[in-house]
């Protein structure tokens, strides 16, 4: 997993609540547990204008023009500013996949779906809960600003504004230990390597039946 200390970026503004995975990563598109290539199904519904299966190429589609992601000025978009209980609906993990291979690193809104808000910690993706009347000033000044960057940085929790107004976010301490040290649940587990390898070793001796 990548590690995650500060990111500068480009932020995209999706000014719906109640986001729903579904919306997020429609239901077809869930035949690879891979965690990669699901980006270019991101909010397929809303994207393109005809309806998407697995296997079509997105080159040959009808993009909506009207749909944020699809405006030139936020290509590229490493922040994404949502509404309140974003991420809600069925629990699938794909949900922050695709968000992730899209190219977003942060999600900031003003509340999120409890599992939806776990799986994001578990590849890297960092959820933000600010409150609702900074997210207004956020999505006036991303929506009137070309080019509108934030900065997040995790050691402090804070998210700086181009005018350097700092907003301090909560962040638990063992999921901020993980995305500093880019330590998702299989790199927690090999750093006891070599107590797992002793338990082994030790139960192949006291139980060699387990073993033939």
């Amino acid at each position: 997993m990548e590690k995650f200390h500060t990111v500068t970026g480009l932020v995209a503004p999706l000014d719906r609540a109640n986001v729903d995975t579904d919306a997020i990563i429609p239901k077809q598109f869930l035949k690879s547990i891979k965690r990669s290539g699901f980006g270019q199904n991101l909010f397929d519904e809303w994207r393109y204008l005809d309806h998407g299966e697995p296997g079509m190429d997105p080159i040959k589609r009808q993009p909506n023009p009207e749909f944020v992601l699809n405006q030139p000025r936020y290509q590229g978009a490493q922040i994404l500013l949502a509404r309140a209980n974003f991420g809600c609906g069925s629990s699938r993990e794909h949900a922050p996949w695709s968000l992730q291979d899209f190219g977003f690193r942060v999600i900031i809104a003003p509340s999120f779906a409890d599992i939806f808000f776990n799986n994001c910690f578990k590849i890297g993706l960092l959820p933000i809960i600010l409150d609702a009347t900074v997210l207004d000033r956020l999505f006036e000044e991303v929506k009137s600003t070309a080019g509108y960057c934030l900065t997040v940085d995790l050691q402090k929790q804070t998210v700086v504004t181009p005018k350097n107004e700092a907003f301090g976010f909560t962040v638990d301490a063992f999921r901020k230990h993980c995305l500093v040290n880019g330590l998702d649940e299989i790199g927690l587990t090999l750093q006891h390597t070599e107590k797992i390898k002793q338990f082994e070793q030790k139960r192949r001796t006291e139980q060699p039946w387990l073993f033939m």
